[in-house]
């Protein structure tokens, strides 16, 4: 693992991809930064962050698509690796929102990115950026919100949470290659699935349940009429 620490950066994922295009990186080189200004989400929405007060990092895993026939086990491996550091935190109630947002009882404690990079060789890398609130004591206006240090009422050490989470990572993605899927155990951590909820399709309500998601990384629900549709990002919002 190499870690390249920056003051401030627009996005830690667009520094990593500029990077990687530019010179040749260690497998598992981590960005990690006290600021991002122009944090982004999935389907471009923005993470904000106080700073210095939060992880904002980004890790490189090269050529790893070639042995991985579903982009979104490793969505799932990366999801898992986060929930299973915040678990050795001793945070409880913890719950991954599909696809990749982690919950801390009802509220957003983190958030992921992945993206791919095609170089020029044609091998693919991919670039994940993972934001956790970990010291960030307020968050104005964002009431859905929390940090480690709003549920455990302490400080962390940011570098060593960051340090952790690619040590996990690294072992789930070798699990990932070697045709380990995480579905399970996703599964597991599923936020609100069995749980009847409120959904919007085309601004829409509907009552159903989440049972599953498949492997393409599709939102399974089950409706009234115990009709099951998957859902693909964006296509669906949970309400409640």
């Amino acid at each position: 693992m190499s870690i390249i620490k920056l003051n401030a950066t627009s996005s830690t994922n667009d520094y990593l991809k500029t990077l990687s295009k530019n010179q040749s990186l260690k497998n598992y080189t981590v960005i990690l930064a006290d600021e991002q200004t122009n944090g982004r989400g999935q389907m471009g929405t923005t993470w904000s962050s106080e700073k210095g007060k939060n992880l904002i990092m980004s890790v490189l895993i090269k050529n790893v698509m070639s042995d991985i026939q579903h982009i979104f086990y490793l969505n799932m491996a990366v999801s898992l690796s986060v929930v299973q550091v915040l678990e050795s935190l001793k945070l409880e109630n913890i719950a991954i929102k599909w696809p990749n947002d982690i919950m801390a009882g009802n509220k957003k404690i983190a958030g992921i990115l992945i993206e791919n990079t095609i170089k020029p060789d044609n091998c693919i890398d991919i670039i994940i950026g993972i934001g956790l609130n970990v010291n960030q004591e307020n968050f104005n206006n964002l009431p859905k919100a929390t940090s480690l240090y709003c549920y455990c009422g302490k400080t962390f050490n940011i570098e060593e949470i960051c340090k952790q989470i690619v040590a996990v990572l690294q072992n789930n993605v070798s699990k990932l290659l070697e045709n380990h899927t995480f579905q399970k155990e996703y599964h597991q951590y599923l936020y609100r699935k069995d749980i009847p909820s409120v959904f919007s399709v085309n601004n829409l309500q509907f009552m159903g349940i989440i049972v599953g998601v498949n492997s393409e990384g599709k939102l399974q629900i089950k409706d009234e009429t115990d009709t099951v549709t998957n859902y693909s990002l964006k296509e669906v919002a949970l309400l409640s």
